[in-house]
């Protein structure tokens, strides 16, 4: 059994890395990332463990980043959650993309994959579980777009199915897309 209030702090780092400068005037989507953060990410193709374990491995930089004593990682529990695989993944598409020029891009990432789930108005009051749970489902049994609208990434004229690739080579194609060549 977990720690609540570990948990709790883990989370607030999660949320930080995406909203790290949040003013009174924007929306607030802490009730959808805590949803997120409930959602189990579950896979049917198999490279698509990678992305769990990245998830998972958040904690392990989490209790790092916070001096937290070795072990305490292991005290939060439960499997990858939608929210740490996106997290995770932001973090390898900013690895990918670092541009010092830029800064870091990290969340402008994380909310570019939100929008194209299509969870972009589910913000404060507009948030609905109904229709997450309906984006997310559509989303791990890929049943979303073959070229990615509905998924994580949106290829425009992609020639290939995105739904048959793993999420790895869906961003991975989509970054290739932004710095201008064609897959």
């Amino acid at each position: 059994m977990g720690r609540p209030e570990l948990e709790n702090e883990y989370f607030e780092w999660l949320y930080n890395m995406v909203c790290p400068e949040v003013s009174p005037k924007q929306p607030s989507y802490r009730k959808l990332l805590m949803y997120l953060h409930t959602i189990e990410f579950t896979y049917s193709i198999p490279l698509d463990s990678n992305r769990a374990d990245d998830g998972v491995n958040l904690r392990y930089v989490f209790a790092y980043e916070n001096r937290l004593p070795r072990g305490t990682e292991k005290d939060i529990t439960g499997p990858c959650s939608m929210l740490e695989m996106m997290v995770a993944l932001a973090k390898r598409f900013e690895l990918g993309m670092d541009d010092p020029a830029y800064g870091n891009r990290l969340p402008q990432w994380f909310w570019q994959m939100i929008a194209t789930l299509g969870l972009k108005g589910m913000w404060g009051s507009h948030f609905d579980k109904n229709a997450v749970d309906f984006t997310i489902d559509r989303f791990l049994d890929r049943d979303y777009q073959p070229d990615g609208k509905g998924g994580l990434f949106y290829i425009r004229g992609c020639k290939y199915d995105l739904t048959q690739v793993e999420i790895w080579t869906q961003m991975c194609w989509y970054q290739t897309v932004l710095l201008g060549y064609t897959i």
